[in-house]
């Protein structure tokens, strides 16, 4: 009898973790990185017992909403969310507070009350993005390469690119030529746009701060196919073949967010709001432009160039083999040696 009832206790005392179900809504799986993040966030709940749901909203801001619908049917006790679009969210949010789920805004800023937001310093992204080109061009004609315009994060790069530009732009040595946004960051939406600025600017551009790995890859097609090399170009996320491009010297810097921390974290985050819990490692953040006060955790990024592409060989995000695809060992960095 005692061990039976000994047994019981120990199924209920499991029961919580068990019974934790996370949903994740993600924009869509465009980028390279997505995948990685939903690998760790899927690994941290496992190792918990915990339950993943997911949903790829596809790109489409309607489909999200349908989504979220969808996760909270299948019994979420809390969300995280990609947002496609910070305001179309909005019903899906309205939904969960009325349903007493809690929801996390993942990577990209939703400002409202109670959400809790976790991501990458992006205004820091923004600085080393910028540094990084400033050092190899600290003179010239820039073209800036914006986010999507319903991204805050594109916002926030742009603003830490500036920072950084500023006294350069004051003094003259750097004059800013082209300046946009792009849909959905989509890299075949930067080539368009990278296109119609040189040929406003008669080619005539000498670096490219461009705010993630796949508007970079679209500025450099849309460079390289003018017969222009050599172009300094920015980006992020530490796509394997933005870092292949640093190791050949196409693109200047990849600032890399391993997404592995940020999806762990995320996940531990969750937990503990599902269990009615405060998260451990937030903190009390008014960055956004509403300036409204919300729990947050923002991670630290690493800008990785050729002079220390070795750090994501040895922290497994890449082999040697793939980040040395194609190098020419007479010109190849240290980390392909």
């Amino acid at each position: 009898m005692k061990q039976s009832v000994l047994s019981v206790v120990m199924t209920l005392l499991a029961l919580p973790a068990l019974a934790q179900t996370v949903g994740v809504s993600w924009s869509n799986f465009q980028e390279e990185r997505w995948k990685t993040d939903e690998a760790a966030i899927k690994g941290e709940l496992e190792r918990t017992g915990a339950r993943y749901i997911g949903a790829d909203a596809g790109g489409s801001p309607e489909k999200q909403l349908a989504d979220v619908d969808s996760l909270i049917a299948k019994g979420a006790k809390v969300l995280i969310l990609l947002a496609m679009d910070k305001d179309a969210i909005a019903p899906a949010l309205a939904k969960a507070r009325a349903r007493g789920i809690a929801v996390i805004a993942y990577d990209r800023l939703i400002e409202a009350p109670g959400v809790f937001y976790i991501s990458f310093d992006n205004q820091e992204v923004g600085r080393a993005q910028a540094r990084a080109v400033l050092a190899v061009k600290p003179k010239g004609r820039y073209v800036m390469i914006k986010g999507s315009p319903t991204d805050p994060n594109a916002d926030f790069l742009r603003a830490g690119q500036q920072e950084v530009l500023a006294a350069a732009i004051a003094k003259g040595d750097i004059q800013i030529v082209g300046d946009e946004y792009t849909e959905g960051w989509k890299p075949e939406v930067a080539q368009k746009n990278m296109e119609q600025m040189l040929t406003r600017n008669g080619n005539q551009v000498d670096a490219v701060v461009a705010s993630n790995d796949g508007t970079a890859g679209g500025a450099i097609a849309a460079l390289l196919s003018r017969g222009l090399r050599g172009v300094p170009v920015s980006g992020q996320d530490g796509d394997h073949a933005a870092l292949n491009r640093v190791a050949l010297g196409t693109q200047t810097v990849s600032v890399w967010k391993d997404a592995r921390q940020l999806g762990r974290e995320a996940a531990k985050a969750a937990l503990q709001l599902a269990s009615g819990k405060p998260v451990g490692a937030s903190s009390k953040w008014s960055g956004g432009p509403k300036k409204l006060a919300m729990d947050a955790m923002l991670l630290t990024p690493t800008p990785i160039t050729q002079a220390n592409l070795g750090v994501v060989v040895e922290a497994g995000h890449i082999s040697k083999a793939a980040l040395c695809r194609g190098v020419d060992a007479a010109k190849a960095p240290a980390a392909c040696k």
